[in-house]
């Protein structure tokens, strides 16, 4: 299915990524009332980093995708799973049935979708007062290493920002009229990861790539050098899990 963006070069380096935190999760479901078995549709689900989470929480989880490179990774994770089945989609067309869910999350994945169109397709597959989520790791950009690494990208693309992905979601939500009162959530996780793997990462960073253009592979040979200037093999990347949820009207 073809979206604005085509993550399928990344969809390997995507399996290095981190986890959501525990606790932001778990606190999520507390607040949305959740019980196992309830019926989650995770959009957007790549390589299944929160359907793995929500599978183990006991819900049932049905994961849509549409890059073929990624729901083919997503598939090979979760194929011991009977509560997890994979549908080809995008946030502004599922193609599920309508009031089919109790809960819709949007893992790293609502800002790249048509944000008010995705709203209303969140709306239509959602029961009655059922709840949307949507959520993304935020690297900590106070942390010395990722300071330094911000400062080495800014060098080199002047007018670099994060987008939507950064952004406080309440306006575009509220906007919407489908859902009441938006509550935020955030809770710290700590990522171990290698040099080698760290610096993929950074190959694999689609905003990056996009914004950086031609400077993009100088700009990871700059982050790439400084990160084997630490002389480790390991460093620990700080992350906040940010999610917003709000209830249906």
């Amino acid at each position: 299915m073809k979206t604005q963006w085509d993550y399928t070069a990344l969809a390997d380096a995507y399996l290095k990524r981190p986890d959501y935190a525990d606790a932001a999760i778990d606190a999520m479901l507390a607040i949305m009332g959740a019980r196992k078995s309830d019926k989650i549709c995770d959009v957007g689900a790549g390589l299944a980093h929160l359907t793995l989470m929500l599978a183990a929480r006991g819900m049932d989880v049905t994961a849509v995708e549409p890059n073929d490179a990624m729901r083919v990774n997503g598939i090979k994770r979760t194929k011991e799973l009977t509560n997890v089945r994979w549908h080809e989609g995008t946030g502004e067309q599922t193609g599920q049935p309508s009031q089919s869910f109790d809960i819709v999350t949007f893992g790293s994945s609502f800002n790249v979708c048509d944000r008010p169109v995705a709203l209303k397709e969140t709306a239509r597959i959602l029961r009655p007062r059922g709840w949307f989520a949507c959520m993304w790791n935020h690297r900590q950009l106070d942390d010395p290493i990722q300071m330094r690494i911000e400062t080495i990208i800014k060098d080199r693309v002047r007018d670099y920002d994060y987008g939507s992905r950064r952004e406080d979601q309440t306006a575009i939500i509220n906007a919407s009229g489908l859902f009441g009162s938006v509550v935020h959530l955030d809770s710290r996780v700590v990522h171990g990861q290698a040099i080698e793997d760290c610096v993929e990462a950074w190959r694999s960073h689609a905003t990056l790539q996009r914004q950086a253009g031609a400077a993009f592979a100088g700009v990871v040979a700059s982050i790439e050098g400084y990160l084997l200037s630490l002389k480790t093999p390991k460093i620990q990347i700080p992350y906040s899990t940010n999610i917003w949820a709000a209830q249906l009207r």
